[in-house]
């Protein structure tokens, strides 16, 4: 198990990031967590082997329909043993 923290930036939220992201988390079994940020980019912390982190970071950069990806920051963190993925909202 590995842990990375994800931000997109772009035009990531109204959307449906927060959603989309979290049925594909969902479907591949990637656990974690994902919110809104005050500056207009959207924050995430995902846990999964690294197969399936891997396919999850490509679809963060494609995103839902609507959304506008202009950068994708990855780096790796500390395992925080996630139960599910969960959409926080502030």
């Amino acid at each position: 198990m590995k842990h990375i923290k994800i931000r997109v930036t772009g035009k990531v939220q109204g959307v449906s990031f927060r959603a989309t992201t979290k049925a594909i988390a969902d479907q591949m079994g990637v656990r974690g967590m994902i919110k809104n940020e005050k500056d207009g980019s959207v924050y995430m912390e995902a846990e999964g082997d690294d197969t399936s982190l891997e396919v999850f970071q490509e679809w963060c950069h494609e995103g839902p329909d609507r959304a506008k990806i202009e950068n994708v920051e990855v780096t790796s963190g500390e395992l925080k043993n996630y139960r599910n993925f969960e959409i926080i909202k502030k």
